[in-house]
């Protein structure tokens, strides 16, 4: 029988899970998100103290958003400002009342929405921005956002300080911008909402390989982000990668939760229905686009390659190693070479792939990068160089941090068996599994 989880194990789940809509609400509130993470956390502590002897409730999230909301309210009422800060919320914050709808048609009345925006002024580095908003919407540790960023921890952790500092010392705007404003930060808006699914996708650390939560709530920021700009092809291309993802969802995972990889899954239980939408909203990037594709157009039409296929066998790896060629040249990344490395192995055969993979070796972002010593092994099997194949995956299982995808990778040590194709888990831009 395994194990039951504690108290404070359930809680501190609900809470990864919640705490983004927390701190998205409790923003609009008291206008500052370094303050509303804390007061989000004052919550996490009143559910610990509170929940192991009463039950956690039917509705956690919403238990912890009335409390964050309620020491919110209590705080603003406490500053010198209070009048002033009413006037600005226009709303009774006694009752917490819904806000009045958007008076702009433009407009839109959605929290975590306006976090994105927020975290992803200008007035931060592009750096920053990304590392401020895994924070908070994505729930993410310092640990795993240096994993995500491949930078150090107390790199991250001072991007993320000093991010919250500038917010509220610059008094930014909560806010959804329009016109040029909202333009501006578009590009960094979409690059963190694709490393919140990512991470929701193959979550880099932690117990689960899937956080089905962060999928949803990206793909749902993608969509609404569609409908708010339409004629912006790389929205339309970002939601439809996203959608192309969130297809295979179902198959990803045994019932133990072990990682099912790509070549081995059961594409009957890919969602017909979001590849039919991630189809349609490349058919609209194409239209909207008035030069050649963007990043995330071209990482969508990889996607597409894979779910037009309905065996393993049927890929069309030619095509996809092409359109990782094209965005190696647009958006040069040590880890699109690792997914273009695994690409041409499989149109040319491995020995190619593993030339392009030896040539990253030297790349300092991927010294501790996982995958690409479990790239390197899988190649290494499929030209029947097992030896060496076991040390590149006992070398990949010590890098990870996902314990799923340890234990994948020590089985691969125990049996590296020459196959067909690439079996390694990957988070990288799009995930191959």
């Amino acid at each position: 029988m395994e194990p039951q989880p504690t108290a404070a194990h359930t809680i501190e789940t609900v809470f990864r899970l919640e705490s983004p809509r927390v701190v998205a609400g409790v923003a609009r509130i008291v206008r500052d998100v370094g303050i509303a993470e804390e007061l989000a956390q004052d919550a996490l502590v009143a559910a610990l103290e509170k929940w192991p002897g009463d039950g956690v409730p039917d509705n956690p999230g919403a238990w912890l958003m009335a409390t964050a909301r309620h020491r919110a309210v209590d705080l603003v009422r406490r500053r010198e400002t209070y009048a002033r800060k009413l006037a600005e919320i226009g709303r009774d914050l006694e009752t917490t009342a819904p806000p009045q709808e958007p008076a702009d048609p433009d407009d839109i009345d959605d929290d975590l929405l306006r976090l994105v925006f927020t975290t992803c002024h200008p007035v931060l580095s592009p750096d920053a921005r990304t590392a401020l908003t895994l924070r908070l919407l994505g729930g993410l540790s310092t640990a795993e956002i240096a994993r995500a960023c491949l930078v150090p921890e107390p790199t991250i952790a001072q991007r993320v300080v000093r991010a919250k500092r500038t917010l509220a010392t610059r008094n930014i705007a909560f806010e959804v911008p329009y016109g040029p404003d909202r333009e501006a930060r578009l590009g960094s808006v979409l690059d963190v909402i694709y490393l919140i699914f990512n991470e929701g996708y193959a979550a880099t650390a932690g117990d689960d390989w899937l956080r089905p939560g962060l999928c949803e709530d990206a793909l749902r920021l993608a969509r609404v982000l569609s409908a708010l700009m339409p004629g912006e092809p790389e929205v339309h291309a970002l939601t439809a990668l996203l959608e192309f993802q969130a297809s295979r969802a179902a198959a990803r995972t045994g019932p133990d939760g072990t990682p099912v990889l790509l070549r081995d899954q059961n594409r009957r239980r890919w969602n017909r229905l979001l590849i039919a939408r991630g189809v349609r909203a490349l058919e609209r990037a194409g239209a909207a686009a008035a030069g050649p594709p963007g990043p995330y157009a071209l990482q969508a039409a990889i996607a597409a390659c894979h779910a037009r296929a309905y065996t393993y066998e049927e890929t069309d790896w030619r095509a996809i190693a092409t359109l990782y060629g094209l965005l190696a040249a647009r958006a040069p990344s040590p880890v699109v070479e690792l997914n273009r490395a695994v690409a041409v192995s499989m149109a040319d055969g491995p020995a190619e792939g593993l030339k392009l993979v030896d040539a990253l070796a030297a790349e300092p972002a991927l010294g501790d990068y996982h995958l690409l010593p479990s790239v390197r092994g899988d190649l290494l099997a499929r030209l029947g160089r097992t030896a060496e194949a076991r040390e590149e995956f006992l070398r990949a299982a010590r890098l990870a941090r996902n314990e799923k995808e340890r234990e994948l990778l020590l089985s691969r040590a125990r049996e590296p068996q020459p196959g067909p194709g690439p079996r390694s888990a990957s988070s990288a831009p799009p995930p191959p599994g």
